[in-house]
């Protein structure tokens, strides 16, 4: 009777916190423990899917995956699909989908949403009992917060690699300043408290301007017809990360904003990805 009271209490605290557990078949033997809707802070915005290998994780590695949106919208869900596919690439590797507090007229993106990234690295690190390397993944808003973050706030190294699809590495960049939203880019992406006097905001928040010889390898991803994050930031980007000497690749497929999830350029990507990542280990 105890037993049966305990497990209807344990269902009964996952249904009430959201978290839903199931198991993802991937095919091929591939299986994840999947507990989705996770909190993973006090924000009702503070959520992630977490995937666990079935058999023989790799404690060593863990993909986190981070939405774009324009740094005010998006969800997790949208990169679902693709982080299914990496799995089956990396069937031993630990996936994030994190879910991340947006900014809005009153809310400033910077430092919130990397200080997400942070909280949701410790909390992987404890449920987990694992102390890993990270592989920061993101497109569009969310490829700026990989390097970002991985640039900027990564003081103790964690981030192993990052990769930017299709990212704003340099917000001073005439071809961003196009896009239609730039004018949020400048008032609410970073609030102005965290910034030092001599330095500009949207310096501040350029990747590229915090790249130095010990930043983490990074693939890029750009669009030749992006007209939201023109093709033009991965020539500021290679350039940094060359002067630099930062282990990197970009490529480059043909499409707009949304194109790299088209077939052939999201599989493309997961094997370059592979590739990269194998490379990045010999470095």
């Amino acid at each position: 009777m105890k037993k049966h009271l305990l497990t209807f209490l344990s269902v009964m605290t996952l249904m009430l916190s959201g978290c839903r557990q199931k198991t993802i078949d991937l095919g091929e033997n591939i299986l994840f423990r999947a507990e989705q809707n996770m909190a993973y802070g006090q924000n009702a915005a503070q959520k992630m899917d977490l995937y666990i290998p079935d058999k023989n994780m790799d404690s060593r590695n863990v993909f986190i995956i981070i939405h774009g949106g324009g740094w005010r919208g998006g969800r997790k869900s949208q990169l679902t699909s693709f982080t299914f596919d990496l799995m089956k690439k990396f069937p031993h590797t630990a996936f994030v989908n994190l879910e991340y507090r947006l900014a809005s007229a009153t809310r400033f993106a910077l430092p919130d949403q990397t200080d997400d990234i942070n909280t949701a690295m410790m909390y992987v690190e404890k449920k987990l009992n694992i102390k890993p390397k990270y592989i920061l993944l993101g497109n569009s808003a969310g490829g700026h917060l990989s390097m970002f973050y991985a640039y900027h706030n990564d003081r103790n190294r964690k981030v192993k690699a990052v990769v930017n699809i299709v990212g704003p590495a340099d917000l001073n960049d005439p071809g961003f300043r196009n896009y239609d939203d730039y004018a949020f880019v400048e008032k609410h992406l970073i609030d102005p408290k965290i910034v030092e006097d001599n330095l500009s905001l949207m310096n501040f928040g350029s990747p590229v301007y915090w790249i130095s010889p010990s930043s983490a390898p990074t693939l890029s991803y750009y669009g030749t017809a992006d007209h939201v994050v023109p093709v033009s930031q991965k020539k500021i980007l290679d350039s940094a990360l060359a002067r630099n000497k930062v282990y990197h690749e970009s490529y480059k497929f043909d499409g707009n904003h949304m194109g790299w999830e088209q077939p052939p350029h999201a599989s493309f990507l997961v094997e370059k990805i592979e590739d990269f990542l194998r490379k990045a280990d010999q470095k």
